[in-house]
């Protein structure tokens, strides 16, 4: 399955990295490089992430790491996932970050 970043899941992710980056750019580094392995996993488990809760759709799904949550669409037919934001563990996701 191709793997396609959202404009505001990148512009998040780039935003947790540079405050990440504040305090030891390394760390910033390191946790930017296990995001993106992570996400890439599911290329061949799409399915392994589990469905937000909030949202309680079996195509809207999440991968945890560390303490943020990147959500993500699966579209089976088009053979695509969709990464749609990336949140702290603690937020709960808005309608609009779904489109």
């Amino acid at each position: 399955m191709m793997i396609q970043w959202s404009p505001l899941a990148l512009e998040r992710v780039g935003d947790i990295a540079g405050y990440i980056a504040l305090d030891k750019p390394s760390a910033a580094e390191s946790w930017l490089e296990g995001l993106f392995d992570s996400v890439e996993r599911l290329q061949s488990h799409p399915m392994s992430g589990r469905i937000v809760p909030e949202v309680n759709n079996e195509r809207i799904r999440e991968v945890i790491y560390g303490a943020y949550r990147v959500i993500y669409r699966v579209d089976t037919q088009a053979r695509k996932i969709s990464v749609l934001t990336a949140l702290r563990g603690s937020q709960l996701i808005r309608a609009d970050e779904l489109d």
